[in-house]
Formats: C-alpha cells, sequence, structure tokens
C-alpha cells in the first residue's frame, strides 16, 4: 500500500531528480554565446576597472577624496564577485512560470544572481553620488535603504511562482522605491551639489545614472520574467550594457575628477576622526 510519507519521499525524489545540477546549469551558459559572454565581459570589465582605480588613486593624500575612490572601488568588487557566481551557475535557477504568464508551464531561467549584483552595488553607487553631491548622511542613508528594498522586492517579483499577479506587485512596489531615488537624484542631490560646486559632474553622473537605471525596469517587464518578448540572452546583455555604463562608465569619470582632489571634493586630514 502507497501511504503518505512514501508519495511525499517519491515527491522529493521527482523534484531532485527533475532539478538541473548546477553543473548542468554552467554547461547551459556557455551552450548559449550570448549569455555567457554577457557574463565574461562584465567580469574583465570590472576586473580592469578595479585596476584603473588603483593605479589612478595611488597618490591620493586627503582621507575624504579616499573614501569616494574605495567606494566607487567596491562597485566594481561587488560586479565581479556577482558576475562569477552568474558564470558559474551558482547563482542561476530555472523555474516555472506562473499561470497567464507567455511561458505559463514552462522552466525559464531566472537570473537572480542580478539582484545580488544590485543590492551591494547600487548602495556603493548611491554613497557617491550622494557625497560627490555634499549631502548629509541621512538622507545618503535613506537612499541607500530605498535601494535595497528596491532590489528585494525586485528579487521576490522574479522568483514568485504562485500567482502572476503577485510579480506584478512585486514588481509594482519594486518600482515605488525607484521612483524615490531618483526624486532624491533628479532633485535634491542636485540642487546640493550646484550649492556644493560640484554641479558639473553631478549632473553628467546622474544622467547617466538615471538614464541607465530607468532601462532595468524596462528589460525586466519586456524580458522572459515580464510579458516575455526578449529572449534570456537579449534580456542578459541588455542588463549587462546598463552595467557597463551605470558602473564601470560612471566609476572612470568619478575617479578621474576625484584623483585630482578638487577642493570640492577634499574634508581635510581632520576629515572622518569625528
Amino acid at each position: 500500500m502507497v501511504t503518505t510519507t512514501s508519495l511525499a519521499s517519491i515527491g522529493t525524489e521527482f523534484f531532485l531528480a527533475a532539478e538541473m545540477t548546477q553543473t548542468e546549469i554552467f554547461e547551459y551558459v556557455f551552450e548559449d554565446t550570448l549569455l555567457a559572454s554577457s557574463f565574461v565581459t562584465n567580469i574583465a570589465l570590472a576586473g580592469l576597472t578595479i585596476l584603473f582605480i588603483v593605479y589612478m588613486a595611488r597618490g591620493m593624500t586627503d582621507p575624504r577624496a579616499k573614501f569616494i575612490a574605495i567606494a566607487t572601488m567596491l562597485i566594481s568588487v561587488v560586479s565581479i564577485s556577482s558576475y562569477s557566481g552568474l558564470t558559474s551557475g551558482l547563482t542561476l535557477s530555472f523555474i516555472e512560470m506562473p499561470a497567464g504568464h507567455m511561458m505559463e508551464g514552462e522552466e525559464v531561467l531566472t537570473m537572480w544572481g542580478r539582484y545580488l549584483t544590485w543590492t551591494f552595488s547600487t548602495p556603493f553607487i548611491l554613497i557617491v553620488l550622494g557625497m560627490i553631491a555634499k549631502s548629509n548622511w541621512t538622507k545618503i542613508m535613506t537612499t541607500v535603504s530605498m535601494t535595497i528594498a528596491m532590489c528585494v522586492t525586485g528579487l521576490a517579483a522574479a522568483l514568485t511562482t504562485s500567482s502572476l499577479m503577485m510579480r506584478w506587485w512585486w514588481f509594482a512596489i519594486s518600482s515605488i522605491f525607484f521612483l524615490v531615488i531618483v526624486y532624491v537624484i533628479l532633485v535634491d542631490w542636485a540642487q546640493e551639489a550646484q550649492a556644493a560646486g560640484t554641479a558639473d559632474l553631478f549632473n553628467t553622473l546622474k544622467i547617466l545614472t538615471v538614464v541607465g537605471w530607468f532601462g532595468y525596469p524596462i528589460l525586466w517587464a519586456l524580458g522572459v520574467e515580464g510579458v516575455a518578448l526578449l529572449d534570456v540572452g537579449i534580456t542578459s546583455w541588455g542588463y549587462s550594457i546598463l552595467d557597463i555604463i551605470t558602473k564601470y562608465i560612471v566609476t572612470v569619470l568619478i575617479i578621474m575628477y576625484v584623483v585630482k582632489e578638487p577642493d570640492t571634493i577634499t574634508g581635510g586630514s581632520d576629515w572622518g576622526l569625528s
């Protein structure tokens, strides 16, 4: 006689058999040239960016300028670690799309490791932008909290399989957090940068950052996690291009400005001691 316990055991064995191993996911990634190249390119660029920052910042003396340079470097440190996880298959999974989705019932590759990248890298981007605008730490940490909430709810949207409506509900919540951040960058920090004398750099950074960041929810909505108009490889490369713009290009611009240690950036030898 088949008992409830034995049925549960059979169900578990079936699930484990059906689940792809990390090795199989790794092989799947490299069978798709478009997908694999979107990961590997970012690993290379993140590594080069770290070396660029180390080289450029080697002669810096001001503690505030050094802090900005280190925070900027950590953006790429997080990226190279996270993209390595994606490339290895460690932070990739296949999940079944819920009823009502364009790919209902199909197993779709979810790059949930990207949300780890954004959760840990975007706070450093906002810390740097806030410091360049000479904003106060209350406002900087508020935006950091908002971006972590944005990424975590975005991850929830990507991993929810119980209901299509709940996927879009999480997406809507994430978008609200995102719009709060955009407001702070475009309005509050832009005004503060003008007063601080860093508007020339900040205005360039805010355009690259905000325009680039708007691309992420658009790609999510159009990709396999949303309405499935774009396949996984194209979606991944879209995210990678946005990362290149909002992380590495922005990083280079910041470092080239900060290493000159202008008065608008430096804090003096006593900065950070109190």
